[in-house]
């Protein structure tokens, strides 16, 4: 009988033979992992004193089991294609991680009664009142906007650019990136600021004229108004950020500013590239997004001067942690 050969059993969009480069969990979902089992155990001590620990518990699990599962599938169909996803996967999540930050915070005594003084002493002004007004321009507004509305693009540029012309580099971008939001998280968890907009609106603008800023002790525990943006209200991308304020803006998260931080960060990794033409093309959104964050009113200039240096030493902190060769693409192994 003649030698048969063996059926190939591998997708279309695999190739043939493909074999995966990474037995295990990546240095990204681990992080994922240890911010689950970090603040886990803090609902797990706090439970009495928090609104909705069950739904905060089985949050948890769900992201948890998805982490196991994208990693389960990756060993079925190793490929590019699910590899983008395991990461892609993590990326959307922030968006559900970032209210969940207040759920816990709230639970301590609000801290925006320190900055805004300190804030005071350094400018003699509020410049998150004073910015929009010296500047009511529509073009000026919209520009602003534009670049806070640019911060999630920016980042999914980047990963893009890194997933076709960077591959070998992906799983870094990807674990400094999730590695920043997760430290950024961290803090958002302990420390209690919530920035002008939530501020400003909770002690009312003539204290804030005179410089007087009173201590709102647990306010924010059970009060969610904000200001609206200043700027021009007709505005297509003014609409845009009204919008995402609207979605899921919380009292939390001012300190330091994340946007800042993690826009900084994807410029170095943009310098890294070695790209110019991505580094100076998304160099322009990256000084309006700085700017706009305390133009709208949503973080004081300390919030963003705090931003670029945490920014810089998460990259360089993550750049060390995972200083390993370039990861290769899954390796493809020839049937015979």
């Amino acid at each position: 009988m003649g030698n048969r050969r063996k059926k190939n059993t591998t997708w279309p969009w695999q190739g043939k033979g493909w074999t995966a480069e990474h037995k295990g969990l990546l240095p990204f979902e681990w992080v994922v992992l240890g911010y689950i089992a970090f603040t886990l155990l803090i609902v797990l001590f706090t439970s009495t004193k928090l609104v909705n620990p069950e739904a905060m518990i089985w949050g948890r699990i769900r992201v948890g089991a998805m982490t196991i599962l994208l990693w389960a599938a990756y060993r079925m169909l190793p490929c590019k294609l699910t590899m983008f996803v395991r990461v892609g996967a993590q990326m959307a999540m922030l968006a559900w991680w970032y209210p969940d930050t207040y759920e816990i915070n709230r639970m301590f005594p609000n801290l925006d009664h320190v900055f805004a003084t300190w804030e005071q002493q350094l400018f003699g002004f509020q410049p998150a009142l004073e910015f929009a007004r010296t500047f009511p321009s529509p073009i000026v507004s919209e520009l602003m906007d534009c670049g806070y509305a640019a911060y999630y693009p920016m980042i999914a540029v980047v990963l893009l650019y890194y997933f076709f012309q960077r591959y070998g580099d992906l799983q870094k971008a990807a674990f400094i990136i999730l590695g920043s939001f997760f430290a950024y998280y961290t803090i958002y968890d302990l420390l209690p600021v919530v920035g002008p907009t939530f501020y400003y609106k909770a002690i009312g603008l003539q204290h804030v004229a005179q410089g007087i800023f009173p201590n709102v002790g647990d306010y924010f525990n059970h009060h969610q108004d904000c200001l609206p943006a200043p700027g021009y209200t007709q505005g297509f991308f003014y609409g845009l950020v009204e919008d995402a304020k609207a979605a899921g803006e919380r009292p939390t998260a001012a300190f330091p500013s994340s946007h800042v931080g993690v826009g900084t960060i994807c410029m170095l990794l943009a310098w890294r590239s070695g790209s110019r033409k991505l580094l100076f093309s998304l160099l322009p959104f990256y000084v309006f997004l700085c700017m706009a964050t305390v133009y709208i009113q949503a973080h004081y200039v300390i919030d963003a001067i705090a931003g670029v240096v945490t920014g810089v030493v998460f990259y360089g902190v993550g750049s060390l942690i995972n200083s390993s060769k370039p990861t290769p693409a899954p390796s493809r192994r020839e049937g015979r």
